[in-house]
């Protein structure tokens, strides 16, 4: 009698599971056909999103819209770039291996996809993986220890990026003007305008013919030729990593309310809960400062063996200083608060440029070694100094 209650027990669970599930998928796909709608497409003509670069964040932003809306094919499709050629180091494949054999989830994939022996191979030093080959795999070089989702990488840019009618940006800063220049050739014979979602949170800083900033949005409304009102920014206190995890985070989606409106819904998870904001100067300046702050906080970490109190009083000099900054960019810009004070808090508090900081104030990090390291990609902090110095 026992057994049979429990039994009724196990089929109420796993029915009622596979109702929530259905009831997820469903939503989903409403969600895909009110942008649809919007973007005006036809039964049989899916929804094109590309992403350019695959960083960390830009490859887990693609995996996220993979996991999410890949399974309707016939409406959408998701793509990212990334250049070829860029080959995976001895110990980074070793390293790759030891992540692989410990997820048996991701080992079960690999192995029936046919793609487990090479991993084997690289970790022999019997044949070089590429980084494009491991991101099809769902491997990103700046994040190794955090497997995604398969991805479709195609390595030709006229290829990735002729008819996407979204394009996500994961490049640096430093790149987005040059990579964006050569988009534009592709574009020339379209008709419709494509929406573009800036991820970049660097910042350009130029002093001819007086010291000013340029944001990558800003960038890319200069090289494509791309009206403001169809670039917008997305930026958040996100850690790429964390998110995929499914650790609970929020960002906001800045720009002109034709778009970011209907993005912002379209972007939203359970997990990954997309505001939407008028403000784009403010939010994109912030999301690039935040980042030279950083390297500030991991310097004064190192230094006071992690004072609390030191931290702080370095906190309240960096948001004072946004405030003032975002008071010469904008006439009504948006309140430090929310989001942008979190994302900027985050930042201070872990990722590349704070460890960036701490290397350099234990000596074990030098300018002579160049702006990218293996395993934590750029840091932007050479043209921030020239900067201060030429405003000074």
């Amino acid at each position: 009698m026992v057994g049979s209650v429990e039994t009724r027990k196990s089929y109420v669970y796993s029915n009622g599971g596979s109702i929530q599930k259905n009831q997820n998928i469903c939503n989903l796909e409403e969600k895909l056909d009110e942008l649809r709608t919007i973007l005006n497409k036809a039964d049989g003509d899916p929804i094109r999103i590309v992403g350019v670069g695959a960083g960390a964040w830009g490859s887990v932003f693609a995996a996220l819209m993979q996991d999410s809306y890949g399974q309707f094919r016939d409406k959408v499709q998701i793509r990212i770039w990334r250049r070829a050629g860029r080959a995976v180091d001895r110990a980074t494949a070793e390293h790759l291996f030891e992540v692989i054999n410990s997820r048996e989830d991701v080992l079960r994939r690999l192995i029936r996809r046919c793609a487990y022996l090479k991993y084997v191979e690289a970790r022999l030093g019997d044949r070089t993986l590429y980084a494009d080959e491991i991101l099809k795999d769902g491997f990103c070089l700046n994040m190794i220890e955090t497997p995604l989702c398969p991805l479709k990488v195609v390595t030709n840019l006229q290829e990735a990026v002729w008819d996407a009618d979204i394009v996500v940006n994961g490049l640096p800063s430093t790149e987005t003007k040059e990579v964006f220049e050569e988009i534009s050739k592709y574009w020339k014979e379209r008709i419709t305008v494509p929406i573009i979602i800036s991820l970049a949170k660097g910042i350009e800083a130029k002093v001819e013919p007086v010291p000013h900033l340029i944001t990558p949005t800003q960038m890319i409304k200069r090289a494509t030729g791309v009206p403001i009102e169809n670039i917008l920014y997305l930026g958040g206190p996100n850690i790429a990593s964390e998110i995929y995890n499914k650790e609970y985070a929020n960002a906001r989606i800045c720009g002109s309310e034709k778009w970011r409106k209907p993005l912002a819904k379209f972007l939203r998870q359970p997990h990954f809960i997309v505001w939407d904001n008028s403000d784009l100067v403010t939010h994109e300046v912030m999301g690039g400062l935040k980042n030279v702050y950083a390297i500030g906080a991991g310097m004064v970490a190192a230094l006071t063996k992690e004072s609390a109190t030191s931290k702080s009083v370095y906190f309240a000099h960096c948001t004072s200083e946004m405030i003032f900054i975002t008071h010469l960019l904008a006439e009504e810009p948006e309140k430090l608060a929310g989001p942008l004070l979190a994302d900027t808090y985050v930042t201070l508090l872990k990722g590349r440029n704070a460890w960036y900081g701490q290397m350099i104030a234990k000596g074990e990090l030098s300018r002579d070694m160049g702006d990218s390291i293996s395993g934590k990609g750029m840091i932007q902090w050479e043209l921030f100094m020239n900067f201060l110095v030429n405003r000074a």
